[in-house]
């Protein structure tokens, strides 16, 4: 089964492609929100390209265990999704995968890594997170 990942923020979306039989997951691409809206026509191809089966959507939570300030954003966000593509709609706990993403891709290649770059594998990394939950 085929699922895309979504590391949501306020001005960007990466996303990323994962399968059930390998528990792996892809980074694709990191959207620009337009005037505070996700690009839903960018999103809505990349939904028609990989006929996804269920969509991760990464939950950002404090060290404390409490959601930011902005995880409603996040929530609505879900629903959107799941409204407009009838497929389900996962949250996950994405604490640290940014970090986590930036740290692999300085090790990969000495250069700063693009914000793009890390959108998009911060999106894998909470589409892993996810398929390794699943037992």
């Amino acid at each position: 089964m085929t699922l895309l990942g979504f590391d949501f923020g306020p001005r960007k979306i990466g996303v990323a492609v994962g399968q059930t039989i390998t528990r792996s997951a892809t980074p694709l691409t990191t959207l620009r929100s337009r005037g505070e809206q996700p690009d839903w026509t960018r999103i809505e191809a990349l939904i028609r390209e990989w006929r996804p089966s269920a969509l991760v959507v990464g939950l950002p939570f404090r060290m404390d265990d409490k959601e930011v300030e902005w995880s409603p954003r996040v929530h609505r966000f879900a629903r959107q999704l799941e409204g407009r593509y009838r497929l389900p709609v996962h949250l996950v706990d994405e604490r640290l995968t940014s970090r986590e993403a930036h740290r692999q891709l300085a090790e990969r290649d000495r250069r700063t890594p693009t914000p793009e770059a890390v959108d998009a594998l911060a999106a894998a990394l909470i589409l892993e997170t996810w398929l390794c939950e699943q037992v």
